[in-house]
């Protein structure tokens, strides 16, 4: 599912939300964050949270985060994918790192500040696979709760003009007819596009 762009929050202020006190009934220590909406009305809103969770989330002051389809604070991470088309097929790599290690995605990356997702995704695939390509129509935005984070990623269709494919992240790669789509592990957020890719083949 194709799900709306989520609202995000900046974290303003990271504080102790126990004040010294000792018999609050908490495993372990809790914050208050402060987090303010990223919108024309910059209202604010208070969350408390176990120190704990604040680190293994990767929650810090600045970061932006978002709330859960469940309601939990997570860390809001915007990238983009492109799903490289030719002659029927589209091309997919598998992660070579991490905790999804093996499992297979489109290539893409982070938006850096200052990018517009199509030059994001001009320079990834550069930095990623050697290639130039010519990005084309958003396929559509992919909103994923994974557990210790958010993932909004744009996807978008793509071609390559310039230069050969190179792997120099990537563990595999290999080309994918519409009847392989369903044939290889996708990672969770990528594999919500495969019905909508395999019916545009």
């Amino acid at each position: 599912m194709v799900r709306k762009y989520m609202e995000t929050y900046s974290v303003r202020r990271i504080t102790e939300a126990d004040f010294g006190c000792e018999e609050t009934g908490r495993e372990g220590p809790a914050a208050l964050l402060l987090l303010e909406k990223e919108d024309q009305g910059r209202s604010e809103k208070h969350v408390e949270m176990s120190e704990k969770e604040i680190a293994a989330r990767g929650i810090t002051e600045g970061k932006r985060v978002c709330f859960s389809e469940r309601g939990e604070l997570l860390n809001f991470i915007r990238v983009v994918a492109a799903v490289l088309r030719e002659d029927g097929k589209v091309f997919a790599t598998v992660r070579g790192y991490g905790e999804y290690k093996g499992w297979w995605e489109f290539p893409g990356g982070k938006i850096e500040k200052g990018e517009t997702p199509q030059q994001a995704l001009i320079r990834e695939i550069s930095e990623e696979l050697t290639a130039e390509i010519k990005v084309g129509e958003l396929i559509g935005t992919i909103e994923y709760d994974y557990p210790q984070f958010h993932l909004s990623m744009d996807c978008f269709w793509a071609e390559v003009v310039s230069g050969e494919l190179v792997l120099r992240e990537a563990a595999e790669a290999k080309w994918l007819t519409k009847e392989e789509l369903g044939s290889v592990k996708w990672l969770p957020a990528d594999l919500e596009l495969i019905d909508q890719i395999r019916r545009r083949l």
